[in-house]
């Protein structure tokens, strides 16, 4: 420990609720591996020590104590290594001069990150007390309590209706579907991977935070079911989002497959392109198609099954061959007809003592403005 001449005045903050209202930058200094398992929005993950690294001075840690863990860490990052580290926080550090830099437990990773980048560069770089833990912490306390007072507004309808379209029109809102980056369905799954459990409730304790704390207003999103893909609305959210006013958005058959076109052929197709190219980005998309089809084959019932996957076949030969999209209405029409109304129906009379209104986009925006003051942005 004294090897390291740990300066005590470097300056440290405890001030949670400003650095999360204010969206502060954070600089991680975990390991890739435990950013992966929980992060934060506003996080950029540059680690002090690598995976590997950390896997062998764990090792050290447990078999000879913490002195010798140190040690080893020590050794492991110097030279150029090290410069290399301190240079990644220093562009950090002057990028985001009111940022701050945290490790697991406030501990000794943010203590030697916060000291080289001191001795290298002169920045006094705050740390947090407690590090990610307390922070998570604060959040998970901070959703427990601030659930009891949000006053959510709910829209809901039918598949295709527009009710994400609708909610990025007004404000305030709350996108759960884009914390959890997933469209909320069966075809819901966009082309890069849902964020880890743990960072959506941290997302999601976060906006919960900032409308609460910055008036408190009634504020709109969309009605959700408790999974949203492969992640879990908290219950202690869920529990009063579900008691919430709900508002059924309208509209007729023909925008609702125009609707859901864009969402899963236009949209979809541009983000597999984007992320892998035209040709295997295509074959991607196609394959995402085909799969989210097989996940409810079940519940189509075999015949339904072949029938709709044979329209969707035509409709990529059709898309892929001529550039011509329209193919793809077939079986979305039947798609919903077949299966999303009919679940929707049944969904919709559980919750009907909570429906305070129906109608089309325009009439839905009126009213809200005119009873909860949710304006159009």
């Amino acid at each position: 420990m004294n090897q390291l001449n740990l300066d005590p005045d470097l300056p440290e903050n405890v001030d949670f609720e400003r650095i999360f209202l204010e969206g502060i930058p954070l600089m991680d200094v975990r390991a890739p591996v435990e950013f992966e398992d929980g992060a934060f929005p506003e996080a950029t993950n540059i680690p002090l020590i690598d995976n590997l690294e950390r896997h062998h001075i764990g090792l050290i840690y447990k078999e000879q104590g913490q002195d010798a863990a140190i040690g080893e860490g020590l050794e492991m990052v110097k030279g150029p290594l090290k410069r290399q580290r301190i240079e990644s926080w220093k562009q950090f550090a002057e990028q985001h001069p009111e940022g701050v830099l945290y490790c697991f437990r406030g501990g000794m990773r943010s203590r030697i990150s916060q000291q080289w980048l001191y001795e290298a560069t002169g920045i006094r770089y705050p740390r947090i007390g407690g590090g990610y833990k307390a922070l998570r912490r604060y959040l998970i306390d901070q959703l427990n309590e601030n659930a009891r007072h949000m006053q959510p507004v709910v829209i809901g309808g039918r598949t295709g209706v527009g009710k994400t379209r609708l909610l990025q029109n007004l404000k305030p809102h709350l996108d759960l579907e884009g914390l959890a980056w997933h469209r909320g369905s069966a075809f819901g799954r966009h082309a890069t991977p849902q964020p880890a459990q743990i960072s959506f409730e941290n997302a999601l304790s976060i906006e919960i935070l900032r409308l609460v704390k910055r008036g408190n207003p009634f504020f709109v999103a969309e009605d959700e079911s408790r999974n949203i893909g492969a992640r879990h609305i908290p219950l202690q959210f869920f529990e009063h989002f579900s008691e919430a006013p709900l508002v059924v958005l309208e509209a007729d058959l023909a925008e609702r497959i125009e609707v859901t076109l864009k969402e899963y052929v236009d949209d979809a197709l541009q983000e597999y392109v984007d992320l892998f190219g035209p040709d295997q980005g295509w074959e991607h998309w196609a394959d995402y198609l085909r799969d989210s089809l097989t996940r409810i084959r079940k519940r189509l019932g075999g015949e339904k099954f072949q029938r709709i996957g044979g329209m969707l076949e035509q409709a990529l030969r059709l898309h892929y061959t001529s550039d011509d999209t329209r193919g793809h209405e077939a079986w979305i029409e039947a798609l919903l007809t077949d299966y999303y109304d009919a679940m929707y129906g049944y969904q919709l009379e559980q919750k009907k003592e909570r429906i305070c209104f129906s109608g089309k986009s325009d009439q839905v925006e009126d009213y809200l403005y005119k009873n909860y003051g949710i304006e159009s942005i």
